[in-house]
């Protein structure tokens, strides 16, 4: 019969409260909110790692090990001594929510010795916002790895928004209890809230050398185990890392951590790679990719309101593209082209298609529907993102897994779908859910800023907050010219609106209520507040800019309700906070600059 997984039973499986078990306790960096330890049971041989906050409560466990077609590396364990050092990291990223980054996390290495002599090294890392932890086997160059003892254990009052599995990861996050939430398969990234603290599941470096997985939940309890996508895979060195994110909201919604984990960028000239806004015309008009004349009003549109790029979607055609990136190029805007990745899938294909498009001017590509975590589809993903970066094509990955740290090893990925975006007409409800889970772990392709396209159920103030909610380094803004024409004020926010951060700051927020978030770019704040449901006030605490006179360009809806125009207004603030009334399923938008003599708008000339 299932037991519940009350709080003293979460203890007991920690071994806590066991004498015949060793624990040795996992170093953090100093003045580090969390606590943590692996457990051995002396009994079974089977290691544990506990995690707690900083008081001490208990926040997540998790079994630890792997099989192999040889060895069972998940009991039977003997543990050596643990070393450990500290890692520093400092790195430049050419998307995300900032650009400069800098990280110290503590490695410590904990050797075990299996049947038969067999290795098994569980290596962790610990951060102020986090910990992770992969598998190595010394001595091992070719092991087929069968599966994981990796599990997720979660204290019974755990909150859980989680999405049900699909390759594509364009689900809808549900909420509900990690008790109770049902029976079955749940993609990454999968957030938990234990009593006030905060953690995002997920994984980080996965590519080619291993096979991706997701959590399984079984009926009556707060076990989520890790299931890979593969029956088996092949080892090459290590696992990915297993990666939790812990904290407070903020902490999580500001996290670098998956791409701290990852491996350093393949290359250091970056110069070529322009992230920016996007005008793409297929969600309002889904035949237009075919149409010649159709995408040259989109260039027109980009070129007028000083976007860098337009993408041209599934139905477009040889004869004509060529012609269409000159067309562009002359009003300063570039072409982007999609593809399905069956016509790339594999080096004949790439070596044809590729050098032709870049020969055109062509400057980054859109790939489609691999729907896979396979270690096979992760190969690929590694042989295209190598042939792309010889020729300096950037690339939008669709029908794709979530980001794990790819955007760092690889800097010309400007984005990724993994998301139930626009094109799938979503709620509002998951607008307010997607930053604290998806968006967290890179950047997103939602296509956002739809006012006519689609079910119109947000409010235009909504939809244009979302430019800034929603990170991406290209940003694609899926209505159509003569939508943003017809409002004004909005389309003149949506013009300032950068693609990337120097900071970004979770200045409020709910998970599937609201949200008030700030995205630095050189001395201008931009803000997005939106809300799902019933209308509220929001708040922007000036003070949490910095300190100073503020001016701020807000774009709000027009009193009542309805979906008119914008309205925008300037203000000046010195540390106090604003207040939006938001109607339903409403928002605001805003710039904030420092206040300076003669200064009447944030709005740079363009």
């Amino acid at each position: 019969m299932p037991v519940r997984t009350s709080a003293v039973a979460f203890l007991a499986m920690t071994a806590l409260v066991s004498a015949h078990a060793a624990t040795t306790p996992i170093p953090f960096p100093s003045n580090a909110p969390l606590k943590a330890s692996l457990v051995t049971d002396d009994s079974t041989g089977s290691p544990t790692l506990v995690l707690e906050n900083a008081q001490g409560k208990p926040l997540m466990q998790s079994r630890l090990g792997l099989r192999t077609t040889d060895v069972d590396l998940t009991r039977g364990l003997k543990a050596g001594p643990s070393s450990h050092h500290e890692v520093t990291e400092h790195y430049i990223m050419t998307t995300g929510k900032r650009l400069e980054r800098s990280a110290t996390m503590m490695e410590t290495r904990f050797p075990f010795t299996g049947a038969g002599g067999a290795k098994l090294d569980v290596v962790v890392r610990t951060a102020r916002d986090g910990i992770a932890w992969r598998y190595e086997l010394p001595g091992s160059s070719n092991a087929t790895v069968q599966g994981e003892a990796t599990d997720f254990t979660f204290p019974e009052e755990t909150t859980a928004w989680l999405l049900p599995y699909k390759p594509q990861y364009e689900g809808v996050r549900s909420q509900d209890s990690a008790y109770g939430s049902p029976v079955g398969d749940f993609g990454y990234p999968s957030l938990f809230e234990v009593n006030g603290d905060y953690l995002l599941v997920t994984e980080s470096n996965t590519d080619g050398r291993y096979t991706g997985s997701r959590m399984r939940h079984g009926l009556d309890t707060t076990t989520y185990d890790l299931v890979l996508f593969d029956a088996s895979a092949s080892f090459h060195g290590s696992t990915p890392w297993r990666t939790v994110i812990a904290g407070d909201l903020a902490t999580v919604t500001q996290s670098t951590l998956v791409d701290d984990l990852a491996d350093p960028a393949k290359f250091t000239d970056t110069s070529w790679i322009k992230p920016g806004k996007v005008a793409w015309s297929w969600l309002s008009e889904h035949q237009s990719p075919g149409d010649a004349e159709r995408q040259k009003a989109y260039v027109d549109f980009a070129a007028r309101n000083h976007l860098p790029y337009v993408l041209v979607d599934e139905g477009w055609k040889d004869t004509w593209v060529p012609d269409l990136v000159k067309y562009a190029q002359a009003r300063h805007v570039d072409i982007l082209l999609w593809f399905r990745w069956t016509n790339l899938d594999t080096q004949d294909k790439r070596q044809a298609i590729l050098p032709k498009i870049k020969g055109w001017g062509v400057k980054g590509i859109k790939v489609d529907f691999m729907d896979s975590d396979s270690q096979a589809r992760y190969q690929w993903y590694d042989a295209i993102l190598a042939d792309t970066a010889k020729l300096h094509l950037m690339v939008n990955f669709h029908g794709a897994t979530i980001p794990h740290g790819l955007a760092r090893t690889w800097p010309h990925i400007m984005s990724m779908e993994a998301v139930r975006g626009t094109e799938n007409d979503p709620p509002v409800y998951p607008n307010t859910v997607q930053p604290f889970t998806r968006n967290v772990v890179g950047s997103m392709d939602y296509t956002p800023v739809a006012f006519d396209a689609g079910p119109q159920m947000a409010s235009i103030a909504h939809e244009t907050a979302l430019s800034v909610v929603f990170e991406s380094g290209w940003q694609h803004l899926a209505d159509s010219p003569e939508a943003y024409d017809k409002r004004p004020n909005a389309l003149a926010f949506l013009d300032q609106v950068p693609t990337v951060w120097d900071e970004t700051k979770l200045l409020s927020g709910t998970p599937g209520k609201n949200i008030v978030i700030a995205r630095r770019s050189g001395k201008r704040w931009f803000i997005g507040g939106i809300r799902a449901g019933a209308g509220e006030t929001l708040h922007l605490p000036l003070a949490a800019l910095g300190k100073g006179d503020w001016l701020i360009d807000t774009v709000e809806d027009a009193p009542g309700e309805g979906r008119g125009d914008v309205i925008h207004r300037t203000v000046h603030g010195t540390g106090n906070t604003l207040d939006f009334v938001v109607q339903k399923d409403g928002g605001f938008a805003a710039v904030a600059c420092p206040a300076t003599a003669g200064r009447t708008s944030c709005y740079d000339p363009l």
